[in-house]
C-alpha cells in the first residue's frame, strides 16, 4: 500500500458525521475514482452504504460487525473489509484509526 496518491484532488470541506467522532476529507483522483480519507475517535457508531466500499485501515485497531451478523470482526492497521452497498455495518474503534474509504 502506497503512503500518497498522486494527481489527486482534496475537498478542503471537512466531512464530519457522529458530532466530530468521524471526520474525513474527500480525495478525487485523476481517474475519476472518490476516495475518503479521515479518522474515527473511540466510540461505536453505525454507518450505512450507498454504493460498494472498501476500509483500508492505515493505523489503530477497531472491531467490525456487518449487517445482519451477530459477530464482530477485529481489524488492525494494514487490514481492510468490504461492504456491500446498500448495506450498513457498526464498527468499534479500540483507539483512534485512520482510515482510506475506496468506493464502489
Amino acid at each position: 500500500m502506497s503512503d500518497r496518491y498522486q494527481n489527486a484532488t482534496v475537498l478542503k470541506q471537512a466531512n464530519v458525521y457522529f458530532d466530530g467522532q468521524c471526520v474525513s476529507h474527500t480525495v478525487l483522483l485523476a481517474d475519476g475514482t472518490r476516495k475518503s480519507l479521515g479518522v474515527i475517535f473511540p466510540s461505536t457508531l453505525t454507518f450505512s452504504t450507498g454504493a460498494p466500499e472498501r476500509m483500508e485501515i492505515l493505523a489503530g485497531r477497531c472491531r467490525v460487525r456487518p449487517a445482519g451478523s451477530s459477530d464482530w470482526l477485529e481489524y488492525g492497521a494494514g487490514q481492510a473489509f468490504d461492504v456491500p452497498g446498500d448495506s450498513s455495518f457498526d464498527i468499534q474503534t479500540l483507539e483512534r484509526i485512520d482510515y482510506v474509504c475506496h468506493f464502489g
